[in-house]
């Protein structure tokens, strides 16, 4: 049973949309929707966000459906969580529930099964009943531990210990992760990650792009975990392409707090792919979401490239329309393959693998430096003039920019 409350008339068509989307969630979590419930008015009700009257309504469709759970498309407070499984006598969770319980199922990697551990444990701790009591043995040290706590305080305590354990083992990933990246820096390959809405087609754009194997599916949130791979331009040119998890309305603060090493990704990029699915109602909406994502975790000011996915299951002049009124969009299928070639011009140019032959001068006894030339480039002559070697190559513009002495 999936609940949603729309704050006045002007609010109905948002809040359709929510639910629509959390039905997707429920499926993808191995729920079916049997029914939905949508709740009008001008304010949330503090015990049970819908209102009495509305409780006793969903209590009976409940029944009528034979749905045994309820999922609200808002968060619920812990009080209200406890007063509407009392009152529905069935289990009820919040969208943030949904999402945590759909992220655990598809967390593979340690990393990524800390970070959902953690956003986890952050949304269960205040959820412990008699939340908002204050209880003298929950500040620590001398004389508050022992035989004498009662089982909730010793919950707390736990539950505390390893929120703080679990972020250790994070911050030791995260340092891992920055060795690695300083690595693939000092290889001086230009980093491209993709972003964008959840199921807006960004693993299928990664798989035509590098011709790899991550795992695709209509699903919301299969990738949790980034990955990184190669994707070769031709005459020495590469670049590395990393697929990052998806954004969504209402995504929870707790979760883009605990992805936050992944997401580092990101901040770290040379320019962001932002994969947009052109054949969705509600494209604006999609966009603002991730630009809301994207300014939370401070990489809004990262260059972007706006990709219009899915243009072949778009309307008709849908796609056109799009871009008229974006600049610099590109539609692609990342299905059919159709604008693939131009979406990697686009992404050469914007990172400084745009080719441009030349010739260089180097010394003959310089091996390291020319066989760096051969690595980035494309070598068409090579004449060796006494002390010197002339090479006459074609390059990659970021890579010129570190041989400008050795210019002919």
């Amino acid at each position: 049973m999936l609940v949603g409350l729309s704050l006045g008339a002007r609010d109905r068509p948002r809040t359709l949309a929510s639910l629509e989307e959390l039905a997707e969630l429920t499926t993808s979590a191995g729920a079916r929707v049997a029914r939905t419930l949508l709740q009008e008015r001008a304010r949330r009700d503090s015990a049970t966000l819908i209102g009495r009257g509305k409780v006793k309504e969903l209590t009976a469709v409940c029944e009528e459906a034979g749905a045994d759970l309820v999922v609200f498309d808002d968060d619920l407070s812990p009080a209200q969580q406890r007063n509407l499984e009392q009152a529905v006598e069935r289990k009820t969770l919040d969208r943030t529930q949904l999402i945590l319980d759909i992220f655990a199922r598809r967390a593979r990697t340690r990393e990524g099964r800390l970070q959902v551990e953690l956003a986890q444990l952050d949304y269960l701790l205040p959820r412990l009943a008699g939340k908002g009591i204050l209880l003298s043995r929950l500040g620590g040290g001398i004389g508050t531990r022992g035989p004498g706590e009662t089982k909730l305080e010793t919950d707390r305590r736990r539950i505390r210990q390893r929120i703080q354990s679990v972020k250790r083992e994070i911050e030791h990933v995260r340092r891992e992760r920055t060795t690695r990246r300083e690595a693939r820096t000092r290889r001086e390959a230009p980093v491209v990650a993709l972003v964008g809405y959840t199921n807006a087609g960004k693993s299928t754009l990664f798989n035509a792009l590098t011709h790899g194997g991550a795992v695709v599916s209509s699903q919301l949130f299969v990738t949790l975990d980034p990955l990184v791979r190669k994707v070769r331009l031709g005459s020495g040119r590469e670049l590395l392409l990393v697929d990052t998890v998806g954004f969504i309305r209402k995504l929870p603060h707790s979760l883009v707090a605990a992805f936050r090493a992944t997401l580092e990704e990101v901040n770290e990029a040379d320019l962001l792919l932002h994969v947009v699915d052109a054949s969705a109602p509600d494209v604006e909406l999609r966009e603002a979401a991730v630009a809301a994502v994207l300014k939370e975790i401070g990489a809004a000011e990262r260059p972007q490239l706006l990709v219009l996915n899915k243009c072949d299951a778009a309307p008709a002049g849908r796609p056109e329309a799009l871009a008229g009124s974006r600049a610099d969009a590109i539609g692609v299928s990342a299905l059919s393959g159709d604008g693939l070639p131009r979406l990697l011009q686009a992404i050469a140019s914007r990172v400084d693998l745009a080719p441009r032959r030349l010739r260089l001068r180097l010394a003959a006894s310089d091996r390291r430096g020319i066989a760096s030339v051969y690595a980035q480039g494309h070598v068409f002559g090579h004449v060796t003039e006494g002390e010197f070697v002339e090479l006459d190559v074609e390059l990659p513009e970021r890579a010129i920019a570190r041989l400008q002495e050795h210019l002919r």
